[in-house]
C-alpha cells in the first residue's frame, strides 16, 4: 500500500480556525489534542513534511473543509497531556513515555467553505472517509483523486 500524502484534518473553529492559523507567527500552529490512537498513529507514522492538509472546521454551526495547509514538521510530544490546567490532560502519560504527539501544521489559503451538504452531494467523492458513516476521527488520510477533486473545486469556486 502506497504512503497517503494528502489528510483532512479537524479543528474546532473556537478552538483554531483557518484564520487563527493563518495569523499565526510563519502561519503555523502546533495540532495539539488529537487523543484517538489511530489518529495519533497516522501522525507517528505516516503523515511527513510537505503532505497536503484539508483543513476543516468542526463541531460548529457550518462544517466543512475551509481551507488548505501542509504538513510543517515531524511529531514530538503533546505538552498539553502533561498540563492538568488543559482540558487535553492524560494523568495516564507520563513525561518519560508520553502517548500523544502532536506536529506543526502551516496554513497555506483560506478558502471558500465547501460544507458537509456539498461534499455528500459530490458523486466523485461517496468514498472519501470522511464522509463515511461512523467515521468521527480527526485525522483522516485522503487519496489523491480525492484531493485532486476538492482543491480544483475550492481554488476555482
Amino acid at each position: 500500500m502506497s504512503r497517503a500524502k494528502y489528510w483532512l484534518m479537524k479543528s474546532e473553529p473556537d478552538e483554531c480556525s483557518i484564520d487563527d492559523a493563518l495569523a499565526a507567527p510563519g502561519a503555523t500552529v502546533p495540532w495539539t489534542g488529537v487523543r484517538n490512537y489511530q489518529a495519533r498513529n497516522f501522525m507517528r507514522d505516516a503523515m511527513q513534511v510537505g503532505d497536503g492538509v484539508l483543513f476543516y472546521h468542526s463541531s460548529c454551526p457550518e462544517p466543512g473543509i475551509a481551507g488548505i495547509a501542509e504538513v510543517a514538521s515531524a511529531t514530538r510530544p503533546d505538552p498539553t497531556q502533561f498540563d492538568p490546567a488543559s482540558p487535553y490532560f492524560d494523568p495516564k502519560s507520563p513525561p518519560d513515555q508520553p502517548r500523544w504527539l502532536l506536529l506543526d501544521v502551516k496554513a497555506l489559503r483560506k478558502t471558500r467553505l465547501l460544507g458537509l451538504p456539498e461534499l455528500r452531494a459530490t458523486p466523485e467523492l461517496t468514498e472519501m472517509l470522511l464522509l463515511k458513516r461512523g467515521n468521527r476521527l480527526s485525522i483522516t488520510p485522503v487519496s489523491e483523486a480525492h484531493w485532486d477533486h476538492i482543491t480544483q473545486r475550492l481554488l476555482s469556486g
